[in-house]
């Protein structure tokens, strides 16, 4: 049994409680927040029985073998570190660092002190994602494009408009559409193509409220838009917090095409095989073949089961364990990389 602790309560801690509740071999025992009857209030509901509103108790708390870290992105890294220094394993939420140098950190320090740290990435832990890549190598043929896209309108897009200062726009707590939205394009393409050769990037942008204007981390990103370069393909790259893209994510093969939505969460997969159609330019009436998966009703109980597994010792767990960790290092260098040309800083940012 691995006990678990949350850090956050937000609608995503929510949905992580509901899922743990799923899993026969790990539990909720503790939360925490900054208001300690917040922290009591949320982990009641779920059984929790140890609250705390300080970290430094909470990593001492012997009664917690790993922690679920669902903080403002800035503070994932920080946090993580407080955690695996007192003897916890930890499964952070996305995106799992600021930028690739905290990341190596924390892997760096989970591996010396034997503890498990993964990202948690529900995309890529759903059984969906095994068929999509099991497609994409064996059915597609030589893959030229691909495009995946994930753009949701947010209502607090009016509070930026109205120059209140919140989290998910504060690029002093490393927020932004790409790591909010954007993060779920990047890491499927990256786990499917590997690293990049080149990145092309494009950005709408605004000052963050608050800021003065020779702050190096005074501007956000709302939405934009990226290419990835690799020898014999490209892979595009669309995101944002402005506007709704209804549109299917899709990898284009010499044989087939593959579609599935949505980007953050695949449950719905089509295979669109090539028909030589003479001067007929337009795929006419085209509705593919769909693939049946078996998704888990909260999916997150998939990355749970993954880190736990790898908590308690499986091998095909901590194989993934090791190939997630990659995923994460050359996603977030992706990242670093489209924020550069985009003119997005973060405090932690190298110099």
């Amino acid at each position: 049994m691995v006990r678990f602790a949350t850090i956050g309560t937000s609608g995503i801690c929510e949905l992580f409680c509901e899922a743990l509740a799923c899993c026969d071999d790990a539990r909720l025992v503790a939360t925490y927040s900054r208001n300690l009857e917040r922290a009591r209030a949320f982990g009641e509901r779920f059984g929790a029985a140890f609250f705390f509103d300080s970290l430094e108790e909470l990593a001492c708390c012997k009664e917690v073998d790993a922690v679920y870290i669902a903080s403002p992105n800035a503070l994932h890294a920080p946090q993580a570190l407080q955690m695996i220094a007192s003897g916890k394993h930890v499964l952070v939420e996305k995106p799992f660092a600021s930028n690739e140098s905290q990341a190596r950190e924390v892997f760096d320090a989970a591996r010396k002190a034997g503890l498990v740290a993964l990202e948690a990435t529900r995309s890529l832990h759903v059984p969906t994602f095994d068929v999509i890549e099991r497609v994409v190598r064996c059915e597609l043929g030589p893959v030229r494009l691909a495009t995946l896209r994930f753009s949701k309108v947010t209502s607090r897009m009016a509070r930026l408009r109205a120059a209140e200062r919140i989290n998910v726009f504060d690029s002093h707590l490393s927020g932004g559409a790409l790591m909010d939205m954007g993060v779920y394009c990047v890491e499927p393409a990256v786990a499917l193509f590997g690293r990049p050769n080149t990145i092309r990037a494009l950005a709408l942008t605004s000052p963050v409220p608050g800021c003065s204007e020779d702050d190096p981390c005074g501007v956000v990103d709302l939405c934009g838009e990226a290419l990835l370069g690799y020898d014999d393909k490209i892979v595009s790259l669309s995101y944002g917090k402005t506007s709704d893209d209804v549109l299917a994510s899709q990898v284009e093969g010499e044989r087939a095409t593959l579609t599935w939505e949505p980007t953050s969460g695949p449950i719905e997969l089509r295979l669109f095989e090539h028909e030589d159609k003479g001067q007929v330019f337009r795929v006419e009436g085209a509705s593919g073949a769909p693939l049946e998966v078996d998704v888990p009703q909260n999916d997150m109980v998939c990355e749970i089961g993954d880190f736990v597994g790898a908590v308690l010792g499986s091998e095909e767990a901590l194989a993934k364990r090791e190939r997630f960790e990659g995923v994460t290092l050359d996603s977030l260098s992706v990242m670093d990389e489209i924020r550069r040309q985009i003119g997005v800083r973060f405090p932690t940012d190298p110099s």
